[in-house]
């Protein structure tokens, strides 16, 4: 239903995860029986969790942590850890920089040259934990350096941007062939961001294993501020999840994973996220909070330090728990920042269901929430 803002302008009423609430069934099950095992390709995880490719998430020390628990950690190709030999050193200055300061010291630690080499050093030293390796590059930086990425050995590779288009425009360079260059590949891509039902379908038909759901809904981001762009989430993952059963049918089978990538702060988002149809998630914030993550306590992404307009900032988060008790707790707090998954097992039993796949059948209600 569309609604009328003005005399030449209607418009279509969308919905974010505080917008909506999942409803019990009339079955619930001991959690102690739900599975949150999430597979893609022949790649198999215990957690349906993807770390966001950000430096203040994942270095190679937290990537191999993640991978030992059961998720992905996905790196930034593109961070300090590649553009840096002693990228710890770079992760304290920005630690300790004053606001004021911030986006400008960013931005100049962020100008140094990507170096092929430490691209190959970082992803080495992750395969040699024996997890799975998996990096991230923006589509302006996939053509470049995709080749050594390859060359260094990856099981999944995220291209990852702002919003990535299947037919991106330009008068100055070469756009990226999606297709041609998935299609060239031997190991599953993931996508995005895209948030509508067309975008996603368009990326789908490139052949991409996964498609990331989200377009300037961060906690790091300011998106909507500087470009007046957002996608509220929970109608951006269904409208998502719409395009992956219809190209199931045109593609006589081919089931291309919806990953939710933005706004989820909380375990309730994350439960939101599958209820709206997302196969799994990609988490920045929520596992920045970490004592372990390299932003210690800080949190930021790649638009923070854009070189002509910033779309983001370094934000505090605090630091809440190492790792692993952030995924899987205990938690002594109720507000959904610690023992994510543990929230999500809880709320799968609670609803009565036995898996992520079958979650997202679960019925949701229009309950829009407001914190006091």
């Amino acid at each position: 239903m569309e609604i009328e803002i003005g005399q030449t302008k209607r418009a279509r009423r969308a919905y974010s995860f505080d917008d909506i609430a999942v409803v019990p069934s009339r079955r619930t099950r001991d959690p102690r029986v739900v599975s949150l095992a999430w597979s893609i390709d022949a790649l198999k995880f215990e957690m349906p969790v993807l770390a966001a490719p950000m430096d203040s998430v994942m270095s190679p020390a937290t990537a191999i942590a993640m991978g030992r628990l059961g998720g992905l950690g996905v790196l930034d190709l593109e961070g300090l850890w590649t553009r840096y030999e002693d990228a710890e050193a770079q992760l304290a200055r920005i630690r300790d920089l004053e606001p004021a300061e911030a986006t400008s010291v960013m931005q100049a630690l962020y100008a140094e040259p990507i170096k092929p080499e430490l691209i190959s050093a970082r992803l080495a030293e992750i395969r040699a934990a024996g997890v799975p390796v998996a990096g991230a590059l923006s589509p302006q930086c996939t053509q470049e350096y995709h080749e050594v990425v390859l060359d260094a050995g990856v099981d999944l590779f995220v291209i990852r941007g702002t919003t990535v288009s299947a037919e991106h425009v330009s008068t100055d360079a070469e756009p990226l062939n999606l297709k041609k260059f998935i299609y060239e590949l031997d190991v599953p891509v993931i996508v995005g961001g895209a948030a509508s039902y067309t975008a996603a379908l368009h990326l789908m038909r490139t052949g991409a294993a996964g498609v990331l759901v989200g377009f300037g809904g961060g906690a790091a981001s300011t998106t909507r501020l500087s470009l007046g762009i957002h996608a509220p989430m929970a109608t951006a993952i269904s409208d998502v999840a719409a395009a992956r059963r219809d190209y199931l049918d045109e593609s006589g089978g081919r089931y291309v994973h919806v990953i939710a990538d933005g706004g989820l702060g909380t375990s309730g988002d994350i439960v939101k996220a599958i209820a709206m149809g997302a196969d799994a998630v990609m988490l920045g914030s929520a596992l920045a909070r970490a004592t372990d993550a390299p932003g210690g306590g800080w949190h930021w992404g790649a638009e923070a330090h854009h070189p002509e307009l910033p779309r983001g900032h370094r934000v505090h988060v605090g630091q809440l728990a190492p790792l692993e008790q952030v995924l899987f707790g205990p938690s002594s707090r109720a507000d959904g920042q610690v023992n994510l998954m543990g929230a999500l097992r809880r709320s799968m039993a609670t609803t009565g269901y036995s898996d992520v796949k079958e979650f997202q059948r679960v019925e949701v209600v229009i309950a829009p929430y407001q914190s006091h």
